[in-house]
């Protein structure tokens, strides 16, 4: 056996983190908040995950209390009990919740990027001093009614419609496939008007609001995914958020959860690029260990590039919109490529690890299932692409 065949102690080995030289590009701050993540999701997540996901269960509310004491529930916002953090920090926060699991992830997105956002940037004074304090600090979880059964990726086309009745407004339609959707407090739901699109702050206990879970589901299955009905829902006008005066309001707050993934689906392709990498060093094959051979380490230099490349356009898009700069289709840039590279990590992972990579005992096949979700949810890749092929072409071919 020669010099080359054998493993090198882990000592000489370099993790992708490293050899890219990762922390070379971030602050120290940056790097104090990330592995402050990075150990909370070690200690609280990773222990339990396994069984979450296979139980298809989660401690949604015990979680998000835990969540809001760090201050990562809407920490990209200001005021209110927010931590008021940078567009990069909170993109590496989102890394190492989904390097634990996309459902985590997803928890803290919808929370943070999608409800409290809505309030944050388009509701009145009292409902900010209202909601936003106690989502801030988890003790109230928040949702975001867009989707419907036929309209996903053609939001405009709604059914949910609100109409007037003295002072106050009634809501009726169905909302599918929402995130936190049954242990919610409040509901922030889009509905057709006579006057378009307006937004509502919905109290999940108003009567005729009902929110059913999604059950049986192959992927995300630690995360609570749910139907939401609002059946005649009385609301005072004081419930809608005054500042969304149009489809553009909803869209907004899509674009704050697409930044969110552009980061997060790297946590999930990191977690599975590093359980290759320790499996393929320690499984022996024909008396070596099998990333001794070539073919394992092309994928795990492979996976490693598209990784780092992942990683670099990410921080650029975060350095951008902290700089104010970040435009709508530089984030369809970053979700398209860095979830579509992701999951190609995971399954090229589960191919290193052989039949081992199908088992719960490694993270690897749970990874690449809720990838699958990640890839269609804030926008397909289709819609994706288009917003990019219009913005190179200045012709749109959504129709």
């Amino acid at each position: 056996m020669t010099n080359s065949a054998v493993a090198q102690p882990r000592s000489q080995r370099r993790g992708a983190d490293d050899l890219i030289g990762i922390n070379a590009v971030l602050s120290a701050e940056e790097r104090e908040i990330r592995d402050t993540v990075r150990s909370v999701v070690q200690r609280r997540i990773k222990p339990h995950i396994a069984s979450w996901y296979e139980d298809g269960e989660l401690p949604a509310r015990e979680l998000a209390v835990e969540l809001g004491e760090l201050g990562l529930l809407g920490m990209h916002l200001k005021g209110y009990g927010c931590a008021g953090m940078s567009a990069v920090a909170y993109g590496l926060a989102c890394l190492e919740l989904e390097a634990g699991d996309s459902g985590i992830r997803s928890l803290v997105s919808v929370q943070g990027s999608l409800a409290m956002y809505a309030i944050h940037a388009f509701g009145s004074d009292e409902q900010k001093d209202q909601w936003l304090p106690d989502m801030a600090s988890g003790h109230r979880i928040g949702c975001f009614g867009l989707t419907e059964p036929d309209h996903g990726s053609d939001p405009a086309g709604m059914r949910t419609r609100a109409t007037r009745s003295g002072d106050d407004w009634i809501l009726t339609g169905t909302k599918m496939w929402i995130t936190n959707g049954s242990v919610a407090d409040v509901a922030v739901v889009w509905a057709r008007t006579d006057e378009g699109i307006r937004g509502f702050v919905v109290p999940t206990d108003t009567p005729g609001f009902t929110a059913n879970t999604i059950k049986s589901k192959m992927s995300l299955r630690a995360s609570v995914t749910s139907e939401l009905v609002l059946d005649g829902v009385r609301l005072p006008d004081s419930a809608r958020l005054p500042g969304a005066t149009s489809l553009g309001a909803p869209l907004r707050c899509l674009n704050e959860a697409r930044f969110g993934i552009v980061f997060g689906a790297l946590g999930a392709a990191r977690d599975c690029l590093e359980t290759a990498l320790a499996y393929a060093c320690s499984r022996e094959q024909f008396d070596r260990p099998i990333g001794g051979f070539q073919l394992t380490q092309q994928k795990l230099a492979d996976m490693t590039l598209e990784y780092g490349k992942g990683f670099l356009l990410a921080l650029h898009l975060g350095r951008q919109k902290d700089a104010g700069e970040l435009a709508p289709e530089q984030v369809s840039l970053g979700k398209l490529n860095n979830v579509r590279e992701a999951i190609e990590i995971a399954r090229t992972a589960r191919t290193v690890l052989g039949a081992s990579g199908i088992t719960g005992e490694y993270p690897v096949m749970r990874h690449a299932n809720n990838l699958e979700s990640v890839l269609t949810y804030e926008g397909t890749s289709e819609m994706h692409t288009l917003i990019i092929g219009q913005a190179l072409t200045g012709v749109g071919a959504f129709r």
